[in-house]
């Protein structure tokens, strides 16, 4: 877990107020800590990912309030395909061919 001071020393460019505009967007979700936010891994992935878009790719806050739930509707779906593929692993061979089988027809 990485505090407040830490994560802007990590971003140079990175304002305090921005920072907290974009938690007050919702596009980061970290944990209140006594003296501000506490940040964990994936919240440092994201901050990473939206200073991309904004940086390399040049988009606005308009545009992240449509694609950062875009792009978390992706994750949660590919965590159910995993979760029904581990389903499917864990049935018997011939119901695993059915399966196949019937995916091949459509």
């Amino acid at each position: 877990m990485r505090e407040e001071a830490e994560i802007l020393g990590l971003f140079s460019d990175l304002r305090r107020e921005t920072l907290h505009v974009w938690i007050e967007r919702g596009w980061l979700a970290p944990a209140r800590g006594g003296e501000g936010y506490i940040f964990q891994e994936i919240d440092v992935a994201r901050l990473r990912l939206i200073v991309e878009f904004r940086t390399e790719l040049a988009l606005d806050d308009e545009a992240l309030d449509v694609v950062l739930p875009l792009l978390d509707q992706v994750h949660g779906l590919r965590r159910e395909l995993h979760r029904l593929a581990d389903a499917v692993n864990a049935q018997p061979q011939d119901v695993q061919a059915r399966i196949s089988a019937h995916l091949a027809e459509n």
